[in-house]
Protein backbone atom coordinates (compact mmCIF):
# COMPACT_ATOMS: atom_id res chain seq x y z
CA UNK A 1 0.00 0.00 0.00
CA UNK A 2 1.35 3.42 -0.88
CA UNK A 3 0.87 6.56 1.14
CA UNK A 4 -0.90 9.45 -0.52
CA UNK A 5 0.81 12.79 -0.31
CA UNK A 6 -1.18 15.44 1.55
CA UNK A 7 -1.92 17.18 -1.77
CA UNK A 8 -3.80 14.10 -3.03
CA UNK A 9 -6.05 13.46 -0.04
CA UNK A 10 -9.79 14.00 -0.64
CA UNK A 11 -9.85 16.93 1.78
CA UNK A 12 -6.90 18.55 -0.01
CA UNK A 13 -8.47 18.10 -3.43
CA UNK A 14 -11.76 19.58 -2.19
CA UNK A 15 -10.03 22.55 -0.54
CA UNK A 16 -7.92 23.27 -3.64
CA UNK A 17 -11.05 23.19 -5.83
CA UNK A 18 -12.81 25.69 -3.55
CA UNK A 19 -9.81 28.05 -3.52
CA UNK A 20 -9.74 28.02 -7.32
CA UNK A 21 -13.38 29.22 -7.34
CA UNK A 22 -12.57 32.48 -5.53
CA UNK A 23 -12.75 35.08 -8.31
CA UNK A 24 -10.25 37.84 -8.94
CA UNK A 25 -11.00 40.86 -6.74
CA UNK A 26 -12.69 38.75 -4.04
CA UNK A 27 -11.39 37.07 -0.89
CA UNK A 28 -12.41 34.38 1.55
CA UNK A 29 -11.27 33.17 4.96
CA UNK A 30 -9.58 29.91 5.91
CA UNK A 31 -12.71 28.85 7.80
CA UNK A 32 -15.11 29.68 4.96
CA UNK A 33 -12.96 27.74 2.49
CA UNK A 34 -12.89 24.70 4.77
CA UNK A 35 -16.66 24.84 5.24
CA UNK A 36 -17.33 25.26 1.50
CA UNK A 37 -15.11 22.24 0.85
CA UNK A 38 -17.29 20.17 3.17
CA UNK A 39 -14.82 20.10 6.06
CA UNK A 40 -15.97 22.63 8.66
CA UNK A 41 -13.59 23.25 11.57
CA UNK A 42 -10.58 22.31 9.39
CA UNK A 43 -9.30 25.82 8.67
CA UNK A 44 -5.73 24.85 9.52
CA UNK A 45 -5.70 22.29 6.73
CA UNK A 46 -6.44 25.09 4.24
CA UNK A 47 -3.06 26.65 4.96
CA UNK A 48 -1.36 23.27 4.43
CA UNK A 49 -3.02 22.96 1.02
CA UNK A 50 -1.93 26.49 0.09
CA UNK A 51 1.66 25.51 0.91
CA UNK A 52 1.58 22.18 -0.93
CA UNK A 53 -0.48 22.76 -4.08
CA UNK A 54 1.21 25.06 -6.60
CA UNK A 55 -0.70 27.55 -8.69
CA UNK A 56 -3.48 28.38 -6.25
CA UNK A 57 -4.51 32.03 -5.80
CA UNK A 58 -3.14 32.01 -2.23
CA UNK A 59 -3.44 35.76 -1.80
CA UNK A 60 -7.25 35.52 -1.79
CA UNK A 61 -7.41 33.48 1.44
CA UNK A 62 -7.31 35.47 4.68
CA UNK A 63 -7.55 34.99 8.41
CA UNK A 64 -10.75 35.58 10.34
CA UNK A 65 -12.19 39.05 10.04
CA UNK A 66 -10.27 39.68 6.82
CA UNK A 67 -6.83 40.00 8.37
CA UNK A 68 -3.62 39.02 6.65
CA UNK A 69 -2.08 36.34 8.82
CA UNK A 70 1.21 35.94 6.96
CA UNK A 71 4.27 37.49 8.62
CA UNK A 72 6.62 40.13 7.28
CA UNK A 73 7.31 40.34 3.58
CA UNK A 74 4.78 37.62 2.74
CA UNK A 75 2.04 39.71 4.32
CA UNK A 76 3.15 42.79 2.40
CA UNK A 77 3.18 40.78 -0.83
CA UNK A 78 -0.32 39.46 -0.13
CA UNK A 79 -1.65 42.97 0.47
CA UNK A 80 0.07 44.26 -2.69
CA UNK A 81 -1.42 41.45 -4.81
CA UNK A 82 -4.90 42.00 -3.39
CA UNK A 83 -4.74 45.76 -3.94
CA UNK A 84 -3.62 45.08 -7.52
CA UNK A 85 -6.85 43.07 -7.94
CA UNK A 86 -8.87 46.04 -6.66
CA UNK A 87 -9.47 44.77 -3.11
CA UNK A 88 -9.68 47.61 -0.58
CA UNK A 89 -8.61 47.54 3.04
CA UNK A 90 -9.99 49.20 6.15
CA UNK A 91 -6.86 49.67 8.18
CA UNK A 92 -5.12 46.30 8.35
CA UNK A 93 -8.14 44.23 7.30
CA UNK A 94 -9.90 43.66 4.00
CA UNK A 95 -13.35 45.23 3.78
CA UNK A 96 -15.17 41.89 3.88
CA UNK A 97 -18.59 43.50 3.49
CA UNK A 98 -17.56 44.57 -0.01
CA UNK A 99 -15.00 41.95 -1.09
CA UNK A 100 -15.85 38.63 0.57
CA UNK A 101 -16.74 35.85 -1.87
CA UNK A 102 -19.86 34.05 -0.69
CA UNK A 103 -19.87 30.38 -1.59
CA UNK A 104 -23.25 28.85 -2.42
CA UNK A 105 -24.59 26.60 0.33
CA UNK A 106 -23.63 22.95 -0.13
CA UNK A 107 -26.26 20.90 -1.91
CA UNK A 108 -27.76 18.10 0.06
CA UNK A 109 -28.18 14.81 -1.76
CA UNK A 110 -31.76 13.98 -2.56
CA UNK A 111 -33.15 11.07 -0.67
CA UNK A 112 -34.53 8.29 -2.81
CA UNK A 113 -38.28 7.75 -2.63
CA UNK A 114 -39.41 4.89 -0.44
CA UNK A 115 -41.22 2.06 -2.08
Amino acid sequence: MTKKSAGQLPISLAVAAVIRRIPRGKVSTYGAVAEAAGYPRNARHVSKVLNQVPGLPWQRVLGSGGRISLPGEYGFEQRFLLEAEGVRFRGRRVDLAAFEHKFPPPRRPRSSPRR
